[in-house]
Formats: structure tokens, C-alpha cells, sequence
């Protein structure tokens, strides 16, 4: 029996064996921690004394927000992996990430601009934060669009690595630019270096939900990968058993 590590799952037959065990459980802890997160966040935490109760928001939008950014980071990391390594896999894993990223980078938009209105008015400003990650959500569109346009695999993964690599920068812009310019979104609740301002059953509400954020993606990029691996590796022996013949047989020209 062969020596299992880290290394031994860079093969894509090997990983989608271990994608497929590792789904089922990321998505029965994403289910049960939003469940505990969304009780304490709808059903226990009191209500805010300024907000009133459209501060509950938070415990959507900040997961949201959180995990569209490390997505990214996700995403440029292993585009960088596979362009430096030529590792097929990590190709697989960054187009992998891309849709669940937009979506997080979606749903913090929406959530933020329904917070937005009874604190601020307005559903949208062009505040440094908004913008940023609005960019943000267009270079997730960028990437798929990208790999979308191009029929070639291999220039379609180092044409779209490139452009991930590039967006990276904007991560940084989003984090810091609360603290760089003048806006509208309040800074950060929760840092490493001071304590949390906000009560901490609301804190354990947020992180629980950040949790099953994390959860979610998780399943959601493991179960996706997995697909990209059958199509892309449809003309090798072993994909024969999981797709039809037809299928599995390399793409005409």
C-alpha cells in the first residue's frame, strides 16, 4: 500500500476519491452550525441599542463578506500553485473556487446594501469598502469569463491564473480601506489586536456563522472540483466507471 501524504492527493483521481468522502460531511456541519448560528443570531442575541433589530444582518454579511476575500486568496494561491508547478489539480481547484467566491462577494453586497438602507438611507454609495468589493465580484466574473472564452484548457488556466494573480491586490484594498479612507462602513468588529466591540453572544453568533460559511464553501468547492476533474480528465481509463462511455471518450476536434 502506498505511502499516503499531502503529495499523494496532487493526483487528480486520488483527490476526487478524497473530495467525494470529505462532501457529505462539510455539508451536514455547514447545516448544523448555521442552524446553532442563525438561533442565536435571530432568537437570542437582544437587540441592538442603535440599530435596533436590522443589525441581525451581520450574522450574513460579515461570513459573506469574510469568506469572498479569503476565497479569492484561495483562488489566486492555487492559480499561482498551478502556474508556477504546471499542477493540473491546482488548475482544478482555482476554477473550482470561483463561482462559490462570486457568490460570497454577491451575497455581501446585498446584505450590506439591505443593512445600508435604515443605517444609512440608501441601499448604495461609492464608499471605498462597497467599491472595492465590488471589484471584487467582477474579477470573480472576470476569471470565469476568462476561462469561458478560451477553448484551449491550457491557455484558458494560465490566461486566468494570471488575471487572478493580479487581482489579489484588491484584497488588501478592501481590508485596509476602512482604515484608509474616510467612509461611511464602520470598521471592524472583531480584530487580533483589540477586543471585540460588540457583545460577545453576538460575537458567537458571527463566528458560528462564519464557521458554517466556511463549512459550506468547503462542500460546495469539493463537490464542484470533482466535476471539473470528470470533465477535464474524461479521456483517462479510471473516469470510465463514473461517466458513460461516450462520455469519458477524449472530445473531438
Amino acid at each position: 500500500m502506498p505511502r499516503i501524504t499531502w503529495s499523494y492527493f496532487a493526483a487528480p483521481q486520488r483527490f476526487y476519491w478524497l473530495a467525494g468522502k470529505l462532501v457529505p460531511w462539510f455539508a451536514v456541519a455547514a447545516a448544523a452550525l448555521a442552524a446553532w448560528g442563525l438561533a442565536i443570531g435571530l432568537l437570542v442575541a437582544p437587540t441592538d441599542f442603535q440599530q435596533g433589530d436590522s443589525y441581525r444582518i451581520i450574522f450574513i454579511h460579515v461570513p459573506t463578506a469574510w469568506t469572498a476575500m479569503v476565497l479569492y486568496v484561495a483562488m489566486a494561491f492555487w492559480a499561482a500553485v498551478g502556474l508556477v508547478f504546471n499542477a493540473r489539480l491546482a488548475f482544478m481547484l482555482a476554477q473550482a473556487i470561483a463561482p462559490t467566491g462570486a457568490l460570497m462577494a454577491f451575497l455581501a453586497l446585498w446584505t450590506g446594501a439591505v443593512w445600508g438602507k435604515p443605517t444609512w438611507g440608501t441601499w448604495w454609495v461609492w464608499d471605498a469598502r462597497l467599491t472595492s468589493t465590488l471589484i471584487l465580484l467582477f474579477l470573480y466574473i472576470g476569471y470565469m469569463s476568462l476561462r469561458a472564452a478560451i477553448e484551449d484548457e491550457r491557455r484558458a488556466d494560465r490566461a486566468s491564473a494570471v488575471l487572478a494573480m493580479v487581482g489579489v491586490v484588491n484584497v488588501p484594498i478592501i481590508y485596509f480601506s476602512v482604515k484608509w479612507w474616510n467612509t461611511l462602513h464602520q470598521g471592524a468588529s472583531v480584530s487580533v489586536n483589540k477586543a471585540p466591540t460588540m457583545a460577545a453572544i453576538m460575537l458567537q453568533g458571527m463566528l458560528i456563522m462564519a464557521l458554517a460559511a466556511w463549512a459550506y464553501c468547503f462542500a460546495v468547492v469539493f463537490a464542484r472540483v470533482r466535476h471539473v476533474i470528470l470533465e477535464r480528465e474524461r479521456g483517462a481509463a479510471w473516469t470510465h466507471e463514473h461517466l458513460g462511455t461516450a462520455l469519458a471518450q477524449p472530445a473531438t476536434p
